[in-house]
């Protein structure tokens, strides 16, 4: 049952409170919570405000304690009105205020958009969302589309909504909740109890839960016969492989068990974001210190670079059998991490890899270990990091090897794999999570950065869901995400860490930018990336995801005559910042906008500026006209002003 008390209004005016309040009691304490005093004299008081506000409407059912997994909130009242097409009304109450505050008008449009979004049988319905503070004496309120009232209005509220009766309502309770949640929600999900499935929609959800079952059959396998076997899962992105690490290792956090698990993870700022969320979640539930939350979390998510650096040291086996590495192709290659150690005068085999260390580490167990590695396609982004080839060259010849079938596709540089390498179907991930509005976005994306003809169609299959625009002029570009941004959907201004010439914007992605406040803070934080002042980078941003991105695109990646360009920006003592054809790192500067252009789950507007020489040798217009002009020819609809910013 999605709710904690559900009745058709006639059964709910029928039902004494007490008899009312034991339902809803007993199911909570069913679902694991503790009911106060001061929540059963709330639900005392939401009960005879409905009771005498909805007497006259007969064909209607009632929820107390609506629950919304992926937001790991419950609503507290939905009247479901039983016509040709369904009349959903959303009640969040305010016992004992006076006013309404934004908290409390963002609060109900997030449980509107959650159900539009994602629950099928709200789809189409006709959607009230409506705030009772119950001590407000003044006249109805809309703020937001969001009615805000007294207990004395509500009556005539409800009453003056028009509807024809049918069964335009059947079955909504039970039809299904496919949410796609943030990794930042999923991880609070899983940490706080909940299973893959509850969390995830059917389309992605049906092959993340079939992927981390065979994983778990893998390690299963191994733990039983006593093996060794590395297992690897490639997807696109936004498809939800850290998910599934996070997933396995929930699963298996408790360190007493033989099977624990720990996720390993070369990305800093996701790390440190999921740990901050998760130890925050664990305060709040558990009313425990946030140091020692902190500590629980870090018992099974850690930076890898911490526990490299740790078994460098001990000699022993680690104590978890199981190792997820999640980005597991950004582990550096011989070269880079000899010359690395060498530097800080560390202890390290001449040549080994980062990946060849990492699996003798788990090697040292005498009776079995599981490695998985989480691989992303197309997502390296700096020089030295080794792909997925190091891992598949560093195996030792008694381990298993299980792969995705996709392991050999282009963006993974895999040319072969070995012989005896098992083949599963499950652990490929095909279907992007992270853009529920446009699951072909992973796909447009890849068809723009590759210059491919097919970019264009793929576009306008995505167009009427998914809505990008593009601007030369900063200020549109806020004004439109902010206005998209409903409820605490969250918005974040991204460009590439080699973006230099964006500074008289205000745009510099090199300064630091904490990432633990710029996606976990709110909107009264100007540290928030609701602020849209702070700039992430790729690699902060990467594994993270928005609601809404603002991409601003510099001079460093340049479309001219039907080609990419690359251009590094470089501090010269005499002239200041200058543009140096960039060589090396072609693939990893492309990479860079493939993690921008994938980070927003709901919409994005792309922001190119207009040059500004003479006198700015740096932003020629000619530098930024021809990207410009690509996007604008795929179909990406221009923001109109009748004012275009020039440039400072």
């Amino acid at each position: 049952m999605r709710s904690w008390y559900s009745a058709s209004i006639a059964d709910f005016t029928n039902a004494s409170t007490d008899e009312i309040i034991g339902h809803l009691s007993q199911s909570s304490v069913n679902d694991g919570f503790n009911v106060e005093l001061a929540q059963v004299d709330a639900w005392k008081e939401e009960i005879a405000i409905l009771r005498a506000a909805i007497s006259e409407i007969y064909d209607a059912t009632i929820y107390f304690e609506f629950n919304i997994p992926r937001m790991g909130k419950r609503i507290d009242a939905i009247v479901l009105i039983h016509s040709d097409k369904p009349h959903i009304l959303i009640f969040e109450f305010k016992v004992g205020q006076d006013k309404f505050f934004s908290s409390d008008i963002e609060q109900v449009i997030d449980y509107s958009l959650e159900l539009s979004n994602f629950h099928q049988g709200s789809h189409n319905a006709n959607i009230f969302t409506i705030v009772v503070a119950t001590k407000y004496g003044g006249e109805l309120q809309k703020n937001a589309n969001v009615d805000c009232m007294g207990s004395k209005h509500l009556a005539d509220y409800i009453n003056a909504i028009e509807f024809c009766s049918g069964n335009g309502a059947d079955g909504w309770e039970s039809s299904p909740y496919r949410p796609t949640p943030t990794i930042i929600e999923a991880a609070r999900a899983l940490y706080s109890g909940h299973n893959v499935e509850e969390i995830t929609r059917n389309e992605a959800g049906d092959n993340i839960t079939s992927t981390c079952k065979r994983i778990n059959d893998i390690i299963q396998e191994c733990k039983e016969n006593h093996k060794k076997a590395i297992v690897f899962v490639t997807g696109v992105p936004g498809a939800g492989k850290t998910l599934v690490g996070l997933n396995i290792a929930t699963q298996k956090r408790d360190e007493s068990k033989e099977d624990h698990a720990i996720l390993l993870s070369g990305n800093g700022p996701l790390v440190n974001v999921l740990t901050e969320a998760l130890a925050r979640d664990e305060k709040e539930r558990k009313r425990v210190s946030i140091g020692k939350a902190r500590t629980s979390v870090k018992s099974f998510i850690q930076i890898v670079h911490h526990y490299r650096d740790e078994y460098i040291k001990d000699t022993s086996a680690p104590s978890e059998h199981v190792a997820i590495f999640d980005e597991a192709q950004r582990a550096w290659d011989g070269e880079t991490i000899t010359n690395w150690m060498n530097r800080k005068k560390r202890q390290w085999i001449h040549g080994e890899s980062e990946s060849g260390f990492l699996i003798n580490t788990m090697d040292r167990h005498e009776d079995w270990a599981c490695i998985i590695c989480l691989v992303g396609g197309g997502q390296e982004l700096k020089k030295g990091e080794a792909g997925i080839k190091a891992w598949i060259d560093a195996v030792p010849v008694n381990w298993e090897i299980s792969i995705s079938p996709n392991i050999t596709d282009s963006e993974y540089d895999v040319s072969s794999v070995p012989d005896t390498a098992v083949e599963y179907n499950e652990l490929h991930l095909a279907t992007s999570m992270r853009s529920f509005r446009a699951e072909e976005l992973s796909h447009f994306i890849k068809a723009l950065l590759d210059i491919d003809t097919s970019a264009k169609e793929v576009f306008n299959e995505i167009k009427d869901n998914y809505p990008i625009r593009i601007t030369r002029d900063l200020k549109l570009a806020k004004e439109w995400i902010k206005q998209q941004a409903k409820g605490t959907s969250r918005p974040g201004m991204l460009a590439t860490s080699r973006a230099q010439r964006l500074i008289p914007f205000a745009i510099d992605s090199k300064k630091g930018v904490d990432e633990v406040r710029y996606f976990l803070d709110g909107k009264q934080s100007n540290k928030s990336s609701y602020f849209l002042e702070d700039t992430a980078s790729e690699f902060v941003c990467q594994g993270l995801e928005l609601d809404y991105s603002l991409v601003c695109w510099d001079a460093d990646v340049r479309y001219r005559g039907g080609e990419w360009y690359y251009y590094n920006s470089k501090n010269d003592h005499q002239k200041g910042i200058v543009w140096q054809n960039n060589r090396a790192n072609k693939q990893e500067a492309k990479n860079a906008y493939r993690v921008l252009l994938t980070r927003a789950r709901q919409g994005m507007v792309i922001f190119v500026p207009n040059g500004n020489y003479p006198p700015d040798e740096t932003r020629k217009q000619e530098f930024y006209d021809g990207t410009y002009i690509y996007l604008k020819s795929l179909g990406i609809e221009e923001i109109e002003s009748k004012t275009v910013d020039k440039g400072y």
